[in-house]
């Protein structure tokens, strides 16, 4: 375990901006692809998000691993019960959302009965999920829980944006500036 600090480690911080522009992206991209008509490009497309997918899979296993082994800076001495506990829920969530969407995805497309093998950027064969019975039931169950996750995380990263700023702004305390370093305490 590292001391404990005020401000995020270097690799959390980084791992966190990378993991939220993915994210916000992916979410983003899955829309537009909902929305496409069967087009030419339309499975370049799926690849390219199943890709991204797969990197924000593991990614955030990467960054849970760190948070297991490095202690994050405490959160305000002024902070009540309830938004203490409201700001520890909505870190677990995240975990659960950055690692639960990309894996009801990936046995999403496992359980397809189309059997569409996944390529990492048309390099690296990525497998399908072992023991993953191919039926269009189970598909369709996956893809409602890989979207309902969605629309959960947009309305944690709405929830977790909110309470960033509201801390910046109306708070003046320093939780943005342990996540943004160059980002000056307001006084």
């Amino acid at each position: 375990m590292s001391t404990q600090s005020t401000q995020y480690t270097n690799v959390a911080i980084t791992l966190h901006w990378v993991i939220a522009v993915l994210i916000i992206a992916q979410l983003i991209g899955g829309e537009i692809m909902g929305q496409l008509q069967p087009i030419s490009f339309r499975f370049e497309i799926y690849q390219l998000h199943k890709s991204f997918g797969i990197i924000v899979l593991l990614l955030s296993l990467a960054r849970l691993g760190w948070r297991l082994t490095h202690t994050p800076p405490p959160l305000p001495s002024g902070m009540e019960p309830w938004e203490r506990l409201v700001s520890k829920t909505t870190h677990i969530l995240f975990y659960v959302l950055m690692i639960g969407i990309p894996m009801a995805g990936w046995l999403m497309v496992s359980a397809s009965p189309m059997n569409i093998d996944t390529m990492i950027f048309k390099i690296i064969p990525w497998p399908h999920f072992p023991g993953i019975p191919q039926t269009e039931a189970l598909e369709a169950f996956f893809k409602d829980v890989h979207n309902y996750m969605a629309i959960a995380a947009v309305v944690l990263i709405v929830l977790h944006v909110a309470a960033a700023l509201k801390h910046h702004f109306v708070n003046r305390d320093a939780v943005l500036t342990r996540m943004i370093p160059s980002l000056k305490k307001r006084s």
